[in-house]
């Protein structure tokens, strides 16, 4: 069994982690960290983890992370705090996933730009590989070190690159409208997510080429495809718990019919186990499509008479989004089958 340590459980993305793990065939949780819950019992703090959630929470501090104990650690933390963490870690020899975004960049001053705070482990970051399996797989099998993607990335750039792949879409000016559930947020309670602020309301934040996702979607479009991309992202939070549905637009280089472009969807992602793409005759992906599962649920039309393609992603934000691609790329890792121990039906309304 592989011994997992997940500092930060008690977040949304760490509880996550633990949920999943728990149906995992080889992986078995020992370490659970909390500041804020240190004493109490995950499954106190989240019931629906009576059972998986059955293990008391500890101070970091308190808790012994080296290889003798852990083999492998999620750090589920808010960005900025992995990569004081992340070198003390691999030089004890275990391996290391964080969900942060303080390793998707190997250019420090990139992340330092766009999160507005000091990289103190730059040397860390220029080893890390980013963890986008169905780009970058091959690099993901030989790490110690993986940044696990952002949310809206991973439905932005599944929905984006069979198309700049091709060569079918110009490569800048591209849009792509994003919605999220509220637990994109993250579990710390604010005024913006308030029940009376965000029911029956849809809130644009961070528009017009500020989100930190940005420069994000742009380099691993870039590194997939090689060349240039540039994207505006325009997120916006709804009033649903969870999923994330990012709507693309890029202008065509040629004439496209739909059935080729579904086609050309089909043809990439053959061999993808959590990607599905819809046929020309079914609905579009909705916010809630890929709820509960690992999957990204695709779709992609031509509007020929302005000569744009349009594409659709959508994932569960806490589930393709972070914690289920986090495991995604453990067990390709570890050699594991990539599905193992993870869902590939999502929730009945």
């Amino acid at each position: 069994m592989l011994k997992i340590g997940i500092v930060g459980a008690s977040g949304y993305t760490g509880a996550e982690l633990v949920r999943l793990l728990a149906q995992h065939p080889k992986a078995q949780v020992t370490a659970l960290t909390s500041e804020t819950y240190a004493g109490k019992r995950l499954a106190e703090i989240y019931p629906a983890l009576a059972a998986a959630g059955d293990r008391e929470l500890t101070k970091l501090a308190q808790t012994e992370l080296n290889s003798k104990n852990v083999d492998l650690v999620f750090l589920a933390l808010p960005h900025g705090e992995s990569m004081s963490l992340a070198p003390g870690l691999l030089e004890a020899g275990v391996k290391v996933i964080d969900l942060s975004g303080d390793f998707r960049f190997p250019d420090t001053s990139v992340y330092e730009n766009w999160y507005q705070r000091k990289h103190v482990a730059p040397e860390i970051a220029a080893r890390a590989v980013y963890g986008l399996p169905e780009l970058f797989r091959k690099e993901i099998k030989d790490a110690d070190l993986i940044a696990n993607p952002g949310c809206y990335v991973t439905s932005a750039v599944l929905a984006l690159y069979p198309l700049l792949e091709s060569g079918w879409v110009e490569s800048r000016s591209i849009i792509i409208d994003a919605k999220s559930g509220l637990s994109g947020a993250g579990r710390k309670a604010g005024s913006e997510t308030m029940f009376t602020r965000v029911s029956e309301n849809v809130m644009p934040y961070k528009m017009a080429g500020v989100h930190q996702h940005t420069p994000e979607i742009e380099q691993a479009l870039s590194r997939a495809t090689g060349q240039e991309v540039r994207v505006t992202l325009s997120p916006q939070m709804v009033p649903a718990r969870r999923g994330i549905l990012s709507t693309v637009y890029a202008r065509l280089n040629r004439q496209a019919a739909t059935g080729e472009l579904i086609e050309l969807f089909r043809s990439r992602y053959s061999q993808e186990p959590f990607i599905r793409v819809k046929d020309q005759a079914q609905p579009w992906p909705d916010l809630a499509a890929a709820v509960g599962s690992n999957n990204c649920i695709l779709g992609v039309a031509a509007d020929a008479r302005i000569g744009l393609a349009v594409a659709a992603g959508s994932i569960d934000n806490l589930v393709k989004g972070a914690s289920g691609q986090a495991i995604q790329n453990m067990n390709i890792l570890f050699g594991w089958d990539e599905t193992m121990g993870l869902p590939q039906s999502g929730l009945i309304p």
